[in-house]
């Protein structure tokens, strides 16, 4: 008899118990459906990625060793319906360890675009979009790249002041204002979505591209750093519906969740990033398309392979 009811209560525990991780996990879907809407709704009023765009199929290999290579794009489009690449990254993501890269190539660099001929590599995305940037990177760089995403820079402000609600801190060396439809003042200050867009794409220093350049890591740095938290943790399914209308992506939604829980909640390092070209590995030319940077492309190719190599000695 005692055996009996010793019995019926484990099978009441583990009834319970079970009822109780069911009612949990139902929770945890609504609430996270219930933040990718609020997400999208804040997103509804801004410029959104023109959802009427194709572009020819993405032949990305398949990752390999846990290793990611994100083409991370932002399109310079004034109106135009071909548009030049405004930015151009190699995001890198380790699965495992779960620590991120980033390889910035400069919009100038004069490469070949297969079945193009030679131009500055930003405009491999006017002549065919990501698989054209996928195969001028690889041809002229060898390596491979799994997955693109091209970002709406307007969209960019409220994701940063949703990830980074207490804004980034930067130290602004001198005035900007020149093509960025603002002015940012000199001297440390925190800055939030909209102005961190002019602080990242403002061009006419004395640096010129180089300085932005340098500008969009530090930012790319410092946003990483701002997520890794509680915080962004729980607003992830937010984050991700706010970032939808934005983004083009064909990273498909596990991978995302994946990559975006892994570096909130994962214990990971600074982001590393390094600039195509080095410096004392190109020349500065005039061509038939204007200004470009000539570079060396056997250190350049080695140098953004090494970097993209595991420290393990896996590659890409």
């Amino acid at each position: 008899m005692e055996y009996r009811t010793r019995t019926k209560k484990k099978r009441k525990w583990l009834r319970n118990s079970l009822l109780t991780v069911l009612v949990l996990f139902i929770s945890v879907i609504i609430y996270c459906v219930y933040q990718y809407k609020n997400g999208l709704a804040e997103a509804s009023n801004g410029k959104h990625m023109d959802a009427h765009t194709s572009y020819d199929d993405f032949q990305g290999a398949e990752p390999q060793f846990g290793e990611i290579n994100i083409l991370l794009l932002g399109s310079d489009s004034r109106g135009e319906e071909h548009a030049r690449s405004d930015t151009l990254m190699i995001a890198h993501y380790n699965q495992k360890t779960h620590n991120m890269k980033v390889a910035s190539i400069m919009r100038d660099s004069y490469v070949d675009i297969p079945e193009h001929g030679k131009n500055k590599i930003n405009a491999a995305f006017a002549l065919g979009g990501p698989e054209l940037v996928r195969k001028t990177i690889k041809e002229n760089f060898d390596v491979d790249i799994n997955y693109y995403a091209i970002v709406d820079f307007e969209g960019f402000s409220k994701i940063v002041d949703l990830v980074a609600p207490n804004g980034i801190e930067v130290d602004i060396p001198y005035e900007m204002s020149y093509g960025i439809g603002m002015t940012l003042l000199p001297g440390k200050q925190i800055l939030h979505g909209d102005k961190l867009i002019g602080y990242v794409r403002f061009r006419h220093d004395r640096l010129s591209d180089f300085g932005r350049v340098e500008r969009q890591q530090e930012v790319v740095s410092k946003i990483k750093d701002q997520a890794v938290g509680v915080h962004s943790l729980l607003n992830l399914p937010k984050i991700l519906g706010m970032a939808t209308p934005y983004i083009d992506t064909n990273v498909d939604t596990p991978t995302i969740l994946s990559i975006g829980k892994g570096l909130i909640a994962g214990d990971s390092k600074k982001v590393e990033s390094i600039r195509i070209p080095l410096e004392d590995a190109y020349e500065d030319k005039t061509v038939n398309v204007g200004a470009v940077l000539k570079l060396d492309f056997e250190k350049n190719k080695q140098a953004l392979r090494d970097f993209l190599s595991s420290s393990d000695g896996s590659s890409q």
